[in-house]
């Protein structure tokens, strides 16, 4: 190695976790170093400035029920954070349904007959119940009835993931949608919303949120500045190769940088890259079975096609989930409904085509200018603009946007932990550090508990989006 700095806390990952415990040491007067592999901050909530449109890697709402995420947004933020309305909708059989669903627009989209077998699907399904719940097709069939989730959520959620639904874990869903059901839909349909972060609602039917004025990047290139202003330091385009062990502890890490090898000793050490790349990193090599549990997690990719197009209104929706056997498409963003500060002329709009992959598919291998093509004959086919009206576009790929809850993934994690448990100075942390599917303000609630943990808590971070409601209770959040 060419170089060896020591640093008091070495942080791996510049996305919303890692940048957040940079910034909760800062608070505390203690200075880190960040290693980031890309040659911008934000991870997967980065925002790109394409000639001046903006554009996000998926859509990012900012609404928590922690009030230290809460404090930290506006803190960093202040008047660069807007009130938005959520308006998103499902695009099924040529026809636009709202989600969260609304029964009397499901009831004139259906149709009545249709309507009806779904109340006695979804009447079955409470009495007859799926059991035991180890899938995400038995999980959401017993709270909406499989005809409901045959609709609404079989090819989407096959789409995004690439897998068939009898094969995605249960867990996902409990985590990410828990507390929703047929009826607590229907009853959310009737009920006057509350949108502040005390408000009880789940947070899959929030119908209000807030955003910044250029996207979620706008949020984590402010963090790192205010943080480099502090003392602490931000190394972009830092790959992380080596993670230095004993058994007392990490003891440093390797990383290339402009092409040069480099080693950064701590103290601490707090990680938010991909699990899977972390155990790959140890040096010495760790135990056969933990290395195989961490080869075995796997990662969806995901990328953007942002097209941007010559007419000053196209529909009201932040996004719409795209359910057509047609089109390859997923998700499409309208980021000028997030914020009109996301575009620099309002007689234009800027959508975003989001597109699940792994990397190295056909998809994900496709040349820019052929997806960009691609993106203009879906928008034809599904009625929503004409190619003729679309006048630029831009593609950006994203690796690991999202971990895999596959039928396996579990057991794998938990012999990591069972590893990695025993170092008192590694923390992970994160969406991709954890394997864990969690939202931006979880991801930061867990690199705020392991800055606690560095000044002398004892957190479990692995409980934070599973016993959530323990963790809000704590006269800290």
């Amino acid at each position: 190695m060419s170089e060896h700095n020591e640093n008091k806390v070495v942080i791996i990952g510049g996305g919303p976790a890692g940048l957040t415990a940079a910034y909760e040491l800062c608070k505390k007067g203690i200075k880190s170093t960040i290693l980031e592999k890309d040659t911008i901050v934000g991870g997967i909530s980065r925002t790109v400035d394409y000639k001046g449109y903006h554009f996000d890697i998926g859509g990012h709402r900012f609404f928590t029920k922690v009030k230290a995420v809460n404090d930290m947004w506006h803190e960093v933020l202040r008047d660069d954070m807007l009130k938005c309305r959520r308006l998103s909708r499902i695009y099924y059989a040529k026809k636009f349904f709202y989600y969260p669903l609304r029964p009397f627009n499901l009831l004139a989209g259906l149709g009545i007959w249709n309507s009806f077998l779904i109340c006695i699907s979804y009447a079955h399904a409470h009495f007859f119940p799926n059991k035991p719940e180890k899938t995400f097709e038995q999980w959401i069939s017993n709270r909406f009835g499989k005809r409901l989730y045959n609709i609404f959520f079989k090819s989407y959620t096959e789409k995004v993931w690439g897998m068939p639904c009898s094969q995605i874990s249960s867990d996902w869903a409990i985590q990410r949608i828990k507390g929703l059901s047929f009826i607590a839909a229907v009853r959310d349909a009737f009920t006057i919303k509350r949108a502040d972060k005390n408000s009880t609602e789940i947070k899959t039917l929030i119908d209000a949120f807030e955003y910044p004025k250029k996207g979620p990047g706008m949020m984590w290139g402010k963090v790192a500045d205010i943080i480099q202003q502090e003392g602490s330091n931000v190394c972009l385009g830092a790959e992380t190769e080596k993670i230095f062990w004993t058994e007392k502890g990490i003891q440093s890490v390797g990383f290339n940088i402009n092409g040069q090898q480099k080693e950064m000793s701590g103290i601490h050490f707090i990680s938010s890259m991909p699990i899977r790349e972390l155990i790959e990193c140890f040096e010495p090599a760790v135990p056969d079975d933990v290395f195989h549990a961490a080869r075995s997690l796997k990662y969806r990719d995901f990328l953007t096609v942002a097209l941007i197009i010559k007419r000053r209104n196209l529909f009201q929706d932040n996004w719409i989930y795209i359910h057509d056997p047609h089109a390859r498409v997923g998700r499409i963003q309208n980021f000028k409904n997030w914020s009109p500060h996301m575009v620099p002329d309002m007689n234009k709009t800027c959508l975003g085509l989001e597109y699940f992959c792994f990397e190295g598919d056909e998809l994900w291998s496709m040349p820019d200018h052929e997806l960009i093509a691609l993106g203009k004959r879906e928008l034809e086919v599904l009625g929503l603009v004409r190619a003729s009206e679309i006048e630029d576009g831009r593609v950006v790929r994203m690796p690991k946007a999202y971990p895999v809850y596959d039928s396996k993934y579990l057991e794998s994690l938990q012999k990591i932990k069972r590893f990695i448990s025993q170092f008192d100075n590694l923390q992970v942390v994160g969406r991709n550090g954890m394997h864990k599917y969690n939202n931006q303000d979880h991801s930061m609630l867990t690199a705020i508990l392991a800055v606690k943990n560095i000044l002398g808590k004892n957190y479990d971070l692995w409980t934070v989006n599973t016993d959530q409601e323990y963790l809000e209770d704590l006269e800290d959040f």
